[in-house]
């Protein structure tokens, strides 16, 4: 299923590739978010032709809507979609913990009330693996008890022995089904002793991947990169290593040089929705972007993902309104700045749409430039 190709002898980066039933992931890679089975404001083609080799989607979300009787009948999430390739399933823990007065964590599972409808819910360990086996998607996660920061220690030991107790019963509801790859989740806020517990115990779990969860909830970005290197060397190296929920471009640079392989984030999505828009620094003598068609990207200089490699702007701002340059050196070439700025101050749909193809192929192409980085030994 995961083999590493390749390992950095200037960090520790790897080149690696997942196996899927629905098509083999080279990494390190990054995850669109299609939290309801859609990347807001992307068709899955567009999403094909951008190079994503794999997208994210929410068992809760789905869960409450359509309902997974409907997306059963409509053959798997895949048909659902029209999507062909690899899908991961975030257990549905962190959209639950972010209900806060809405729901009640309990031994059993968390029980919470719909925000639309009121209707009341039993999420379970047991019940998060049945729907995400349904879903029949590629990788699925087991159920944790997310606690935000900064929280006292007793309660994050809490949810941190809770997260593995329900590690234990996601193991077993699939002991004995056929059932994609089963990813644990490390917790244990920001206490080495915690997460060096949690890690330790969903090790000896033998799960097929592990992520490390709670790290985007509010901590420091120091407090990241020490939890990384509290976690990382406990963990298996023949098993792929998910930080969920990260991040910036520098972050995920950095995560990679740890040795952190998937990731997932909210922020090309979202901020291109309010106009900010991420692009690469141009510096003399280096070439655009590279095609995103697949996964190879063109030789690159190696100081080209150190210092300032790329730069944000908001498109809204009067500066833009009559900036006749190009959006960027690639897909969007053929639109220019003041264009965008005049769909986004006219709240044409389009400019979304144009934003969020900018900021998920700079996403997708700074992974494709990691890779090459590893491939060349300049990361």
């Amino acid at each position: 299923m995961f083999k590493v190709i390749k390992k950095s002898k200037l960090s520790k980066a790897r080149l690696t590739e997942l196996k899927t039933s629905h098509g083999t992931i080279v990494g390190p890679f990054f995850m669109p978010i299609a939290t309801k089975a859609a990347v807001k404001n992307l068709t899955a083609s567009e999403l094909e032709e951008l190079g994503s080799q794999i997208i994210l989607s929410n068992t809760y979300h789905l869960m409450l809507n359509p309902g997974i009787t409907v997306i059963k009948k409509a053959r798997g999430l895949h048909h659902f979609m029209n999507w062909t390739r690899p899908i991961l399933t975030d257990s549905g823990g962190f959209q639950v913990f972010s209900l806060a007065n809405l729901r009640k964590v309990k031994e059993k599972g968390v029980y919470f009330s719909d925000p639309q409808s009121g209707k009341k819910y039993l999420l379970t360990p047991e019940k998060s693996i049945q729907i995400q086996n349904d879903l029949g998607v590629d990788i699925i996660m087991v159920l944790d008890d997310v606690v935000g920061y900064p929280a006292k220690k007793i309660k994050v030991k809490e949810a941190m022995e809770r997260t593995i107790r329900w590690a234990k019963r996601c193991r077993s509801q699939i002991a004995s089904h056929k059932s994609p790859p089963l990813f644990g989740i490390v917790q244990g806020g920001i206490y080495q002793d915690l997460r060096i517990q949690s890690t330790k115990d969903l090790v000896e779990l033998n799960f097929d991947g592990y992520a490390i969860g709670g790290v985007a909830v509010g901590e420091p970005r120091e407090k990241m990169k020490q939890i990384l290197n509290w976690v990382i060397p406990k963990l298996p190296t023949n098993k792929p290593r998910y930080l969920m929920g990260l991040g910036k471009p520098e972050e995920i640079v950095e995560a990679v040089k740890q040795g952190i392989d998937m990731f997932d984030c909210v922020i090309p999505t979202r901020e291109a929705r309010h106009g900010r828009l991420y692009l690469w620094t141009q510096r003399r003598g280096v070439s655009a972007p590279p095609s995103r068609s697949g996964t190879e990207a063109r030789p690159l200089r190696p100081n080209q993902l150190s210092g300032k490699f790329y730069q944000t702007i908001n498109i809204n701002n009067a500066k833009f309104a009559k900036d006749i340059s190009p959006i960027n050196n690639t897909n969007l070439k053929q639109y220019t700045k003041a264009y965008l700025h005049h769909l986004f101050r006219t709240n044409e749909p389009l400019g979304m749409r144009l934003a969020t193809l900018n900021n998920l192929g700079f996403y997708l192409d700074l992974m494709n430039k990691i890779r090459q980085n590893i491939k060349q030994g300049k990361i």
